[in-house]
């Protein structure tokens, strides 16, 4: 029997916070309760897989009888932020928070960056991505410099006009700029931001974005799989988190609705191993945008994806949704993510209905549960596998 799971990161979906997000500026933040009562949030799918019965959640209404397993996972590791949700997710846990710049970058780093890249350097500080198109774009665009910036998150954004650095340059400003920030100065992101329009009005960021994570620090999930022979499909920024690691294939997508249209189609091909989903729009165009209205809506469009795919689940196929942080679009504190729980939902053909698996500390439950399932040896990875309490 071919087996294929299909694991889905609702990114920023989380459902509460969790016991030590007071120290992380987050006490009390649930981006799940902040939707669930928008008139736009409609999700009748996601109920019966067990979302509205995971541990703690109060959001929503219990389902009598959910088709899916379902748990609450915490997070092992010491951050908030992409890069350490998706490497936990993938098995790695990481003690200590990758490095962040509340003051902005050093000033020598700076320098060193305008001369590699021959532009100057405008900002460099914490910035909201929308903001700071309409503060600096259009000096930007006089000057021909770059528009560096970062966040509460271990990243380091670089943002250029397209009709005057194309695309491929501000790529290889950014790969400039990974290679610089290393050590104490390595941040879990390097993030190409491009953006059109002639004025601070008329300014939008494309879809051109593009990551250039750091190298997981020791093998994930992905290099285990990849090794044993089975299919890798990273799917929207996957690739880019992972630095390609582990990766067999590589599907870049626009959004949530490409995303999802991607993983669809997946589901007519033959493959054996993991189809790896990132839908990035919950948190990159609604949580960080503090957008309830639209989280409410992208969770909705989500739901109907679901009963549009189980029936065309295999015998072989589980289906895993999670998420990789929080990010409460209600927490106007901050626009950053958010320290939460996440939920974990798996259903197929071959899974029990209705196992409660309570509250599960480490997101590496998911990876030794999946190489647990595909057959592959996880004993190097963080986590225990679920596999033996859901399987029917």
């Amino acid at each position: 029997m071919e087996k294929r799971v299909f694991l889905i990161v609702l990114d920023s979906f989380g459902i509460g916070a969790e016991p030590d997000a007071a120290a992380f500026g987050d006490e009390g933040t649930n981006t799940l309760g902040a939707i669930a009562s928008h008139p736009n949030f409609n999700c009748p799918n996601l109920k019966k897989l067990g979302l509205f019965n995971i541990d703690g959640v109060t959001a929503g209404e219990k389902d009598a009888a959910p088709i899916g397993s379902f748990a609450r996972l915490q997070e092992q590791s010491m951050g908030k932020d992409t890069t350490i949700g998706h490497w936990e997710i993938a098995g790695v846990v990481s003690p200590r928070p990758l490095p962040t710049f509340p003051d902005g970058f050093p000033d020598s780093l700076i320098h060193e960056f305008e001369e590699k890249t021959g532009h100057k350097v405008l900002c460099n500080k914490p910035y909201s991505g929308t903001q700071v198109l309409k503060d600096y774009g259009e000096q930007a665009m006089q000057e021909n410099a770059l528009i560096v910036y970062t966040s509460a998150d271990s990243v380091f954004q670089v943002a250029a006009n397209e009709e005057l650095v194309p695309v491929h340059e501000l790529y290889r400003y950014c790969e400039i700029a990974r290679e610089m920030l290393k050590g104490e100065y390595g941040v879990g992101r390097v993030i190409a931001r491009p953006f059109l329009g002639r004025t601070a009005d008329t300014f939008y960021r494309t879809t051109n974005r593009h990551d250039l994570s750091l190298k997981p620090p020791r093998k994930t999930m992905l290099d285990l799989l990849k090794d044993a022979g089975r299919d890798v499909i990273a799917v929207g920024k996957i690739f880019d988190i992972f630095d390609g690691e582990g990766v067999t294939e590589k599907i870049k997508t626009t959004g949530n609705t490409n995303g999802i249209a991607f993983t669809k189609a997946l589901q007519t091909r033959d493959f054996e191993g993991l189809a790896f989903v990132n839908l990035v729009d919950f948190d990159m165009l609604y949580g960080h945008r503090r957008d309830v209205a639209g989280y409410a809506a992208a969770a909705t469009e989500f739901d109907k994806f679901v009963a549009d795919f189980i029936p065309g689940m295999r015998e072989g196929d589980i289906l895993m949704v999670t998420a990789d942080h929080g990010c409460d679009p209600s927490y106007t504190k901050t626009t950053d993510h958010t320290r939460e729980y996440v939920p974990y939902l798996i259903c197929g053909k071959g899974v029990k209905p209705g196992v409660d698996l309570g509250t599960r500390l480490c997101f590496g439950t998911i990876a030794q549960t999946i190489c647990d399932y595909l057959g592959v040896d996880a004993s190097t990875l963080d986590g225990q596998s679920v596999l033996g309490d859901i399987l029917a």
